[in-house]
Order: C-alpha cells, then sequence, then structure tokens
C-alpha cells in the first residue's frame, strides 16, 4: 500500500505582539496537528506525532491537554503511559510499535516515513520554513509518496 501525504498550507494568521513570525508559525502548527490528531483519534487511528525535540515534544503535550475540553484526545509523550502507548503519542525519536498516522512537525521527512499509511505535514508562512516543506514535499515524491495539499479550513466555535 503507497503512503499518502497531505500537506496543509498553513495561512498568515495574526501575529500575537511580543512574538515573532517563526513562534507563530510554530504554535500554529501546533494547534492544527491536534486537530489532525483529534480527527484520527476519532476515526479510532492511533497517531505519533513527531516533534522536533524533547521541548517541542512538551509543548505538543500541554496543547492537547488544553485543547478542548468536550472532547478529550488520550495521548502521552514516548515512555509514559500504557505499556503501547495511547492513541495519540508525541516523541522526537522513531516511534516503537506501529501506527498508521505519522503528523509530522520535524523539519525533515524522517527516515521511517515509509511505515506510515498517511503522513500529515505543514508548509508554515515563515520563509524558510516555507522552504523546508518544499523540500519534505520533493522527498515524499522521490521515496514514491502519494502527495497532495490543500489550504486549511479553520472552524472556530462561537459562543451560545
Amino acid at each position: 500500500m503507497q503512503t499518502q501525504v497531505m500537506f496543509y498550507l498553513l495561512k498568515d494568521e495574526v501575529t500575537v505582539e511580543g512574538t515573532d513570525e517563526k513562534e507563530e508559525d510554530t504554535r500554529s502548527a501546533i494547534y492544527h496537528a491536534c486537530l489532525q490528531a483529534s480527527h484520527f483519534y476519532r476515526q479510532n487511528q492511533r497517531v505519533y506525532i513527531y516533534a522536533q525535540d524533547q521541548q517541542h515534544a512538551e509543548q505538543i503535550d500541554e496543547m492537547l491537554w488544553a485543547f478542548d475540553s468536550d472532547s478529550f484526545v488520550p495521548h502521552n509523550l514516548v515512555g509514559e503511559g500504557p505499556k503501547q502507548g495511547a492513541m495519540v503519542e508525541i516523541g522526537y525519536q522513531a516511534p516503537q510499535g506501529r501506527r498508521p498516522v505519522l503528523i509530522n512537525l520535524n523539519s525533515e521527512v524522517p527516515n521511517f516515513a515509509n511505515q506510515f499509511q498517511f503522513i500529515v505535514d505543514f508548509v508554515p508562512s515563515d520563509e524558510t520554513r516555507k522552504q523546508q516543506a518544499r523540500e519534505r514535499f520533493k522527498t515524499c515524491r522521490q521515496w514514491g509518496f502519494q502527495v497532495d495539499n490543500q489550504a486549511v479550513t479553520v472552524v472556530e466555535k462561537t459562543a451560545s
């Protein structure tokens, strides 16, 4: 079965005063990764979120804990939680078990990407990170993955 990859194009968002564009891109990518993790969890799919490093993994973990009080997503950092890991596992090294979905928040395509059926990646608005995403896109094509892209759609909750 051929690995499918979807690159989500992140929109330029309003920058919070005191933060730079890269920081906003990181926050936006983490937020959208949490949305994707929630979506796949509801589809009963096990997910591995691949972070840059331990600090990045902890940021993702924190956002998932506070993500949506109406729909908790069971997750853990690699090495914590149940023996086989929760439905959503977060790490910055190769995963231990098999999972069908990879959410890549790393600047490169991991060398273990071919063990996944579906990969989610993001194209940020920052030019340096956008170029890195283009390189990941090319790498995925070179590896024979079925690659596509689409703009993210943001659904905002309204107070009732």
